[in-house]
């Protein structure tokens, strides 16, 4: 299962809960885009983006997501969750994510997020400050794709 999760940066497992079903007994699908928020967090986190957010007020906003899906997944499960940033511009970057069943072994969901900096002071976008942009480069090596000027 390991070749599954492979240039993903960062992995984090959720056991699958049975409120998580819906009535056509798999996993409901709006549990997917919350498993990527907590792996974004998660993400964030150990890259310091919450902690620079907290001392500056300027941070990361979702600016759209989207999922794939691949089979339905079901209770009793646990999830490994995949997440990385795919690529860096200016001022937004790229998170990928999949979703692996270790129960069946195979990847259930493939997702992406696109992440806008922006200065919560000036209500408007801004650069990826350089700390974080850093952190994110040394994290992700040479998987990750830096778009457009430095």
């Amino acid at each position: 299962m390991n070749e599954l999760l492979d240039g993903f940066s960062v992995v984090s497992e959720f056991p699958v809960a049975w409120g998580d079903m819906d009535a056509f007994s798999h996993v409901n699908n709006a549990k997917y885009f919350t498993y990527f928020e907590t792996a974004r967090m998660r993400y964030f986190e150990k890259t310091g983006v919450m902690s620079h957010m907290e001392m500056t007020r300027e941070g990361p906003i979702l600016a759209s997501t989207q999922c794939r899906f691949k089979f339905p997944v079901t209770y009793p499960d646990t999830l490994s969750l995949g997440a990385r940033v795919a690529s860096l511009e200016h001022d937004r970057f790229t998170m990928e994510y999949v979703v692996v069943s270790q129960e069946k072994q195979k990847v259930a969901a493939k997702g992406e997020g696109l992440i806008v900096y922006f200065d919560y002071n000036a209500n408007t976008k801004t650069a990826v400050p350089a700390p974080i942009r850093s952190m994110i480069l040394d994290l992700e090596g040479d998987h990750v794709q830096i778009v457009g000027a430095e």
